[in-house]
């Protein structure tokens, strides 16, 4: 099969300033990489063996430092599939979601996905009952020496034979146990598709959804470490760790192909698979159902150019990073909370997606929530995705910070451990994952300096456009994204100072977004992006990013046939953005949205940009 190369690359992530107010001296504008897409073989690369950051000690949160265990008077968010028998409540204040009652709450996940007849999998994502005990908080073992996750694409020959056997023990359990390949796949399904309400909140009208919101990263980051555990045991190697999927690199930018050899006798094989993207098709990091055709050359700049995009300008914050803050008694369908994190809808989507066999009616396996666990490579993917977050934090340690909220911190989740005992988890002890007892083995990080390549359309782009297009206090909302959309966007400030911007950083916001949540969907913003004659990519300076979301199964009729579209949020860094495009003394800009796919019912409800303090050291 092809694999790719690269050379010249960045061996620090130091910085004094943040990123998002201006580009870190050690951050080399030019792209001074080289690819190969010869074919080659990579599984000899001896090179990288350390962690990411392995003399990482991270702080102490500002919930350990008080005296009061919030556990004892919080409860928080169910996790595999809930917690049983639990004390209902209240959320008079701002609290953490209770965890539903496993034994009488569990319902079908979902009843609307599109074409249900054709659901393969099937939505009753209901746990085995073991016991009604309730769940006991779960102790991370001390002094284990870390599991090292290594890079799939250079995985050796004995690590696939070990993950093989593992996970070929895993498809062998009967599926009523817990530790089943089918109910590890059913966690993600019960509780992304709508499976559990808020009942033992008090708001049994409300969903449970550890999506578009800051319950993400750490929800996915306890799912892998228990399925690690789970996969460990099963073959008795407690120092086995799941490989990822390094598609930020361009040497692991083609699905591996441990998942792919040996077709059905591969216990990691998946036939539902989209065919047209195995080895050596280059993922598309912006990917929005259809293929660009784009060289592998110009598809690897691409991808650099949106993750530094999705990990830098847009990552400005911990509220951009993480998503919106999702409390006991927000609605997942229509909270103005309710927003997905820049790696969330950004890299996260199209790779579900982009793997998902798109002749499949609901995009399975990957392509869809209720069916995305049954996929070996989801574990792979989603362990990548834990290791952004753990990147961002490293890259500017001191701006870069995990929500301190008790909400947040108090959330919980519910899990079998490799012992099948239900064990309840929390947000607060996930945010060190060498106390978790992993490491990521070292992977270099070029799209730290692939600041996208200006193009500058000269002074004042937006004032030439008046008349053309639309004042945005002339727009009747909410706007329609059937089409491209073009509208003038006032700035709150010109010609700000290095000092301003070390204070506040310039933000887009995109509120009131509603969309049909059982279609995929995309589109792009750009900004001062007039000429509609050039094609713009993520590769150039005018595009500020994208909104992705894959299908949700939410059972959103409202009883009389109509739709109930979800609302959700989105928000995009320019500081930077508008310097490439020599637009810091332009009083407007035009901010330009662009449907990909699924737009036909998505409607916007607010455009403005805001000035957003910068996180204080």
């Amino acid at each position: 099969m092809a694999s790719l190369s690269i050379s010249t690359l960045p061996t620090s992530t130091t910085t004094k300033k943040p990123f998002f107010s201006k580009t870190p001296s050690h951050v080399n504008k030019s792209r001074r990489f080289t690819v190969s897409c010869n074919a080659a073989s990579d599984n000899n690369d001896k090179t990288v063996k350390n962690s990411d950051t392995p003399n990482l000690i991270l702080p102490k949160t500002s919930l350990e430092m008080q005296n009061v265990d919030r556990r004892n008077l919080l409860l928080g968010l169910g996790g595999l599939y809930g917690a049983t028998n639990l004390t209902t409540i209240p959320s008079a204040f701002g609290m953490p979601i209770a965890a539903p009652d496993i034994i009488s709450h569990c319902a079908s996940a979902s009843s609307n996905l599109a074409n249900t007849k054709d659901t393969i999998r099937g939505v009753a994502c209901c746990p085995p009952v073991l016991s009604t005990d309730k769940p006991k908080d779960y102790v991370l073992p001390w002094n284990v020496k870390p599991r090292v996750r290594p890079a799939a694409q250079r995985a050796s020959a004995d690590y696939i034979e070990k993950y093989q056997k593992a996970i070929q023990a895993m498809r062998d359990l009967p599926d009523s146990h817990p530790h089943s390949w089918k109910q590890q796949g059913m966690i993600h399904c019960a509780y992304c598709n709508g499976g559990y309400t808020q009942e033992q909140s008090g708001h049994p009208d409300k969903q449970l959804q550890i999506h578009n919101s800051w319950l993400f990263f750490p929800f996915h980051r306890w799912y892998l470490y228990f399925y690690e555990r789970i996969l460990g045991k099963l073959i008795n190697d407690p120092t086995f760790a799941l490989p990822y999927w390094n598609w930020d690199n361009p040497s692991g930018m083609q699905l591996p192909a441990m998942f792919e050899d040996n077709g059905k006798k591969n216990p990691l094989f998946d036939p539902l698979r989209d065919a047209i993207h195995l080895p050596p098709a280059i993922f598309n990091v912006e990917y929005a159902g259809a293929d660009t055709g784009d060289s592998c050359i110009k598809q690897i700049g691409i991808n650099l150019s949106s993750m530094y995009r999705q990990m830098i300008t847009n990552s400005c914050d911990t509220k951009r990073f993480f998503g919106g803050e999702f409390v006991a008694g927000n609605d997942p369908l229509t909270s103005e909370f309710n927003a997905p994190g820049t790696i969330e809808k950004g890299v996260h989507t199209a790779a579900h997606r982009w793997v998902g066999n798109r002749r499949m009616a609901n995009g399975e396996d990957m392509g869809n929530f209720y069916s995305a666990g049954y996929d070996p490579l989801f574990y792979v993917h989603h362990a990548n995705v834990d290791r952004m977050w753990k990147i961002w934090r490293d890259v500017d340690m001191k701006r870069h910070k995990d929500p301190d909220s008790s909400d947040w911190l108090n959330a919980s989740y519910v899990f079998y451990d490799e012992n099948e005992n239900l064990v309840r988890v929390y947000n607060r002890d996930c945010v060190d994952i060498r106390r978790m007892g992993y490491v990521y083995e070292r992977s270099e990080i070029p799209w730290i300096r692939s600041r996208p390549i200006a193009r500058v359309k000269g002074a004042n782009v937006a004032a030439k456009s008046l008349g053309v297009v639309q004042k945005v206090e002339d727009v009747v909302f909410p706007l329609k994204l059937n089409k491209t959309v073009k509208v003038l966007v006032k700035r709150p400030a010109i010609n700000r100072t290095e000092e301003d911007k070390e204070k506040e950083t310039e933000v887009l916001f995109l509120n009131g977004i509603n969309f049909d949540g059982e279609k995929f969907l995309k589109f792009d913003v750009f900004v001062n992006d007039v000429d509609d004659g050039v094609q713009t990519t993520a590769a150039d300076s005018e595009f500020a990013g994208s909104f992705a979301q894959l299908p949700h199964g939410h059972n959103m009729e409202m009883g009389t046939g109509e739709k109930m579209l979800m609302k959700s949020g989105s928000a995009y860094g320019i500081t930077e953005l508008l310097e490439d495009i020599e637009a810091e003394g332009d009083e407007s800009v035009v901010v330009k949205l662009v449907p990909r796919i699924g737009c036909e019912e998505v409607t916007v409800g607010e455009i403005k940009i805001k000035l957003v303090p910068v996180p204080t050291v």
